[in-house]
């Protein structure tokens, strides 16, 4: 018997059945992997297309704290004595410009100062511009400090711009207040995601 063998015309055309299909295979693979790549490529073009910019930017351009420790009135609004009582509480002030940069109005509804102690986050709402301005009245020696309020209720106009100052209250010691962790800000707009800005200078002390 040889040593060499010899393929039957059987086995060949096995044999070259199996290469045909393997090349067939090898194509069929490639066409898919570059169909997926075809497709990623396409999906993500139409979510990135289909993004939009935030329709409010802002700036925080000078915060100022007031630490302050009261004590209530001895007697009620009708003069009858009362216990009186005392309390610790942070007056933050807040200027800040916010811009419309939508084809729409913004209709903001609530600002909230949002201060993270140890223990947890501390948020306040800001004033409506007529309690800003009696503060002034109850507090004459922060009249130095006294601006353009800017209401939490404010419509900004599309491409417009709105700026002013708002003040928050918080029921906390000073040395909670210089303890605090960080401090940032909520702008809550109607029908729209709220936009929370953090003031990159520092919070000065009256």
């Amino acid at each position: 018997m040889s040593m060499l063998h010899q393929e039957s015309p059987e086995e060949v055309d096995g044999a070259a059945q199996g290469e045909s299909y393997t090349k067939g295979s090898s194509h069929v693979v490639i066409a898919g992997i570059a169909a997926t790549f075809v497709i990623t490529t396409a999906v993500a073009i139409y979510v990135l297309a289909g993004q939009k910019p935030p329709a409010a930017t802002g700036q925080i351009l000078e915060v100022w704290a007031h630490p302050m420790h009261t004590a209530t009135a001895g007697f009620d609004a009708n003069g009858a004595s009362m216990p009186q009582e005392t309390f610790d509480q942070v007056l933050v002030f807040s200027h800040v410009r916010l811009h419309n940069q939508s084809d729409k109005p913004l209709f903001m509804h609530q600002i909230m100062t949002n201060v993270t102690l140890d223990d947890a986050i501390h948020t306040s709402y800001a004033a409506m511009p007529g309690d800003y301005q009696r503060i002034f009245v109850a507090y004459p020696d922060l009249a130095a400090w006294r601006g353009t309020p800017l209401s939490p209720e404010t419509t900004i106009d599309a491409g417009q711009t709105a700026e002013g100052i708002f003040v928050s209250a918080f029921r906390l010691s000073k040395e909670q207040w210089d303890a605090r962790k960080s401090l940032n800000y909520t702008f809550g707009f109607r029908y729209l995601p709220s936009l929370t800005l953090a003031p990159q200078i520092a919070v000065t002390e009256h």
